[in-house]
């Protein structure tokens, strides 16, 4: 078996947007270097400043150098029916790869991580990015980030490892489609293997252990498992999977549980990686207050956190057109629930803010009783449900509480709980914060299965 060890330099971190500046390619049979191939490559974009001092490639070194369109026979010719190798495989896979295609050639041979094979052949190494490793191990590195430099390197470095390799780690990553050709070269193949089957939320971590991403899945293992299964050129995706170091999962009982706690973790965590549902809060409440002339007063304001609202909007348009049903309903005054500046009391009369002309806005009395209905109303349409469904184990039900229209938490029950008395149920769930999103998840699992509905009278 021959493998190509492939070191290559760019002008960026994704392959979509960038371009290769140099190549080196050692053809290694398993013992030693037999063939050896490098040449810089004119990207024709410039080289970021950066970049020029990390390599020493400049802009006017690749000026003459052939394109990479040029080089393309040739370079696929090396790797064709070889093993690709390099020290983070996917990172050089995926710019080969991608400009071979633009070339018209087509890249599918297996590969080899030295990354992830040193952890698995050579464990207990302080570091095991290439310049740090080739020290502790005393191999050469001459002419670092530069291509023919780090694929010398590597290619001394692999020469090692099969030496080395007496547990058969080679053979076994090559065997079919093997997740180690695939994983983030500094995730645990372990890890992946260790995810449960079932339902729940995942989350993955960067290097110091911070939370970049966190997902949902009806099967966590399959799941996690598909963010690894393409090698796309973009840099979301480039980035994403270097930045992965670490997996970890909470199991959930039903999709929809899971459902909710992504939504609660993404803006708890606010993990980078999350695009969506991280401006998913409601952002406007219906409040009533006591104004110093004792009226009873309803409004839309922003949430507080000390002041718990009647009810939540996302938007203040549906905070207003809830509030004005509401007027209709019980024929309260919109001056007074902050939604006009003068009074229309009828008949053609207008209060100002300092007289009232009718019996209504001389009586605080008699307006806090449609007040009080109103509110009384609200609470008595505002549905009190429980939602349950099955739980982890046979012994335990899942719960999903909702309380006057609003999420209260969820959490498992014992099968034998009484669920006639909401207070104690209370007890046994977790309370989360509530939502929209959450809400109309909830909502429309309630309407698809009334069964699973314990309505609180």
């Amino acid at each position: 078996m021959l493998y190509a060890i492939v070191d290559i330099e760019t002008t960026g971190s994704f392959a979509s947007g960038n371009g290769i500046t140099e190549i080196a390619i050692a053809i290694h049979d398993g013992e030693q270097v037999i063939n050896f191939y490098e040449t810089l490559v004119n990207p024709h974009q410039a080289i970021p400043y950066f970049i020029q001092s990390l390599t020493g490639i400049t802009n006017e070194m690749v000026a003459n150098a052939p394109s990479f369109e040029e080089v393309a026979g040739q370079i696929h010719e090396l790797l064709q029916d070889k093993v690709f190798v390099a020290h983070n495989v996917n990172f050089d896979y995926s710019f080969v790869k991608h400009h071979l295609q633009e070339a018209g050639y087509k890249l599918e041979e297996k590969k080899l991580c030295t990354v992830r094979l040193s952890r698995k052949i050579l464990p207990g190494k302080k570091s095991y990015s290439l310049g740090k490793l080739c020290r502790e191990l005393g191999i050469g590195l001459d002419n670092h980030h530069r291509a023919g430099g780090d694929t010398m390197a590597t290619a001394n470095l692999f020469t090692m490892l099969v030496a080395n390799d007496a547990a058969g780690v080679i053979p076994q990553m090559l065997k079919g489609r093997n997740r180690e050709q695939y994983l983030p070269p500094h995730l645990p193949v372990e890890q992946l293997d260790n995810l449960p089957r079932g339902a729940g939320v995942y989350y993955f971590y960067n290097e110091v252990g911070k939370p970049i991403y966190v997902g949902k899945a009806n099967n966590i293992f399959k799941r996690v498992k598909s963010h690894f299964s393409n090698n796309k050129s973009g840099k979301q995706k480039q980035d994403f999977l270097r930045e992965i170091h670490r997996i970890s999962y909470k199991e959930c009982a039903t999709e929809l549980m899971a459902h909710i706690l992504e939504s609660t973790e993404i803006r708890r965590l606010w993990p980078r990686y999350n695009r969506s549902q991280r401006g998913y809060l409601p952002q406007f409440g219906l409040f009533v207050y006591e104004d110093r002339s004792g009226f009873k007063r309803f409004a839309i304001e922003k949430n507080k956190h000390y002041y718990k609202p009647l009810y939540t909007f996302n938007t203040l348009i549906e905070g207003h057109n809830w509030l004005r049903e509401l007027i209709g309903e019980f024929d309260l005054c919109p001056r007074l629930c902050n939604l006009a500046k003068v009074a229309d009391c009828g008949n053609g009369e207008v209060a100002s803010n300092t007289k009232w002309d009718c019996e209504i806005h001389n009586n605080p009395t008699s307006y806090n009783k449609r007040a009080d209905d109103a509110i009384t109303w609200i609470g008595k349409h505002l549905p009190s449900f429980a939602f349950i469904d099955k739980g982890i184990d046979e012994s335990e039900q899942s719960c999903i509480l909702v309380k006057k229209g609003n999420f209260y938490g969820m959490g498992y029950i014992q099968n034998s709980l009484q669920l006639d008395d909401i207070e104690l149920l209370q007890e046994k769930l977790e309370p989360y914060q509530d939502n929209d999103y959450i809400r109309n998840l909830i909502l429309k699992h309630a309407a698809a299965f009334p069964e699973k509905c314990y309505t609180f009278g």
